[in-house]
This record gives structure tokens, sequence and C-alpha cells, in this order.
């Protein structure tokens, strides 16, 4: 006879797939924080599924966390850099960072990768409206409405687009047909969920530039104005509480250690060459060579904290606090790249030698931390 365990149906795992469908239920109940339970669970099981670190990035962009979407979203298109939904994620949690020229690079690489797509290519362009707005903007939402002309989110973002731009009339007339192709784009400010995250942000955005553009303009009966445009709206009474995650489901320290580590090594080794030429002009100039020093130590700071600005996914001042909690050698290392390039400056501007060879020792210790812990 057979025994219990064997007769038992079997029963299978739960799929990734299957994680991240009933987290989008949550979300539409506006329970994000089960939402990211979820997407945790899934992530354990599959911890580079692309689907998965895509709506982990929408809601915790849903739930006003940005920091923790581009987090997600990073790593999503790490994951899949050929799908267009971790592009967009990246590309809003970038926008919602204020890092607006990065984000406008995501936007041209979405429109220019997928040129015949009607989603990218609305998305696109309300992404690059957002990031740096223009007539590239606007040409971007016109070639979205000729590719899906019955699509009423299309003509929702030529709107948006439009009134960016202070084209109200041309704004009046896409948001109507918008409302005509699909009513439910009227009440799209009041979505809750990520389904229709997109859609909701630009009916936001359209409802704010509706405000400003009623307040700003004169009472002109000949002038145009945003009386066709979306009416600012309380919250329904029906919608439902939103929890938002109570923390970031995804631990950036790892990525942003290896970020730090990084700019370590090009820091050091920047100090030195420009030590080592400083050294050289010295003998000739002196005057020449303090100049040249104050550049290059100015230079190379500045340059060195604008990478790590762009590449790490988390402000500086967070990734170092952290790095001082897990990883307080690697800390010491970034402090000691970090004065490097100031005695440099200093050497500029008190002269003599004791400054130079301090910057070239602090480059090299630092370098030299980072080299044997590895």
């Amino acid at each position: 006879m057979p025994s219990d365990a064997a007769s038992a149906p079997f029963e299978p795992e739960t799929t990734p797939e299957e994680y991240r469908q009933r987290s989008l239920l949550l979300a539409d109940l506006g329970r994000y924080d089960e939402a990211a339970g979820e997407l945790a669970a899934g992530l354990a099981a599959a911890p580079a599924d692309p689907a998965l670190l895509a709506t982990l990035a929408r809601v915790h962009l849903v739930a006003e966390q940005p920091v923790e979407a581009l987090v997600a979203a990073e790593r999503a298109v790490a994951a899949g850099p050929d799908r267009v939904d971790g592009l967009v994620a990246r590309g809003m949690a970038l926008v919602d960072n204020r890092r607006y020229a990065e984000a406008a690079q995501v936007a041209g690489a979405i429109l220019g990768r997928w040129p015949a797509d009607p989603y990218a290519q609305r998305t696109g362009a309300a992404l690059l409206s957002e990031a740096r707005n223009g007539q590239e903007a606007l040409n971007a939402a016109w070639h979205g409405v000729r590719i899906a002309p019955a699509d009423g989110e299309a003509h929702l973002v030529l709107a948006v687009v439009a009134a960016r731009l202070r084209l109200f009339d041309l704004a009046q007339r896409a948001y109507a047909e918008a409302l005509d192709l699909d009513s439910a784009i009227g009440e799209a400010q009041r979505d809750v969920g990520i389904v229709r995250l997109e859609r909701r942000r630009w009916a936001r955005a359209l409802e704010t530039l509706a405000d400003e553009a009623a307040l700003a303009q004169p009472p002109a009966p000949d002038m145009p104005d945003a009386a066709l445009l979306p009416a600012p709206q309380s919250p329904a009474p029906q919608s439902p509480a939103v929890v938002r995650p109570a923390g970031p489901v995804l631990d950036p320290g790892a990525d942003s250690a290896t970020t730090v580590r990084q700019a370590v090594l090009y820091c050091a080794n920047a100090v030195l060459v420009a030590g080592m030429v400083t050294g050289v002009m010295r003998l000739a100039s002196p005057g020449a060579s303090r100049v040249w020093a104050a550049a290059m130590g100015v230079l190379i700071l500045v340059a060195v904290l604008v990478w790590l600005t762009r590449r790490l996914t988390e402000p500086l001042g967070v990734a170092l606090r952290r790095l001082g909690e897990r990883d307080r050698p690697l800390l010491a290392s970034a402090y000691l790249a970090g004065a490097a390039p100031l005695l440099i400056v200093l050497h500029a501007g008190v002269g003599g030698v004791v400054p130079l060879v301090a910057a070239m020792v602090t480059a090299a210790l630092a370098e030299l931390f980072v080299l044997v812990r590895q």
C-alpha cells in the first residue's frame, strides 16, 4: 500500500511570476508594504529576476521612496538590459532623485531602442519632458500619437509635454482627445497601485500644470487657458489607506562599497600621477608647478565626487555612514583618498615639498589598504 506521503499530490513551488502577480493585487489595495514583502519573497528564490526587480522599483516609486526605487531599478536594468520596464522604472527613479541629466539619457535610450513600440515612445517622451523638456520631447510625444492614434494615454502624454512648454491650445486638444478615447483618464489621479503607475503620474503632472497655468494667466477671453485641463481634485473617499514599506527590500550596501572602493583607486592613482608630474615640474619652474598642482588637485576631487554621485544609487552621506557601521577600513581608505588631493592643493598654496610628499604618501596608503583587503 502506498504511503500517505507518496499519495499526496505534488505542490509546485511558487514561481517568480506568481509572487509578482500577488504583489500587483496587494498594491492595488494600497498595501505597498505587503506587496514589497511578496516581491522580497520572490527575490529570495530568484534574486536576479528582472520582472520582480522592476516591479519592486515601481512599488517604491508609488510609495514615494525614490532612493529605494533607484536601487531596485538599477538591478532590474542590470538583470534585463533589453527590457523596457526596467529602463522606465530607472528613468522615473532618476527624475524623482533629481538626477535629470541621467534621466534624459535613459529617456533617449528608450526612444531610440523601441521606435515602433507605442508604450516605449509615449513613456520615453514623458520621461524626457520631465528631465529636459523641449522640442525633442514634443517631437517624441507626437510620434507616440502617430503610431498609436487610438491610445488615449499617448494623447495624455502629448498634453503633458505641451503644457510644460506652455502650448495650452495643443494641451487642451490633446487632453480632450485622450478623454474621448478613454474616459477613465479623467479619474487617473485617483488610481492606486502600480498597474497604471505611468497614467497616474502623467495625469497628476497635468493637473499640477493646469493649476499653475490658471493661477499665472490674466483673465483675458481671447487667450488660451487651462479650462479643459483637469481641475484639482480631492482624494476619493473610497480610496484605500496606503501603507508604505517600512524599509528597503534590497540592501545597496555591497554595491555602494564596490563603488567607493573603485573611487578610492581612481583618486589615489590620479593623485600619485599628479604628484609625480608636479615634482618634475618643480625642478624647472616652482611657480608653474604650483599652478598645475592647484588645478589638478581641484579637478581630481571634483571628478571623483561627480563620478561617485552618478554611480551610487543612494546619497553619498548614507553610503559613508553605512561603511562606518560595516567596513571601517574601507571608510578610512575613502577619507585618506579624499584628503590626498586636498594636500596637493595645500602644496599649491604654501609651497614646499612636505605637503606634496604627504599627498603622495596618503594616496599610496589609501590604495594599499584597498588592494590588501581585496
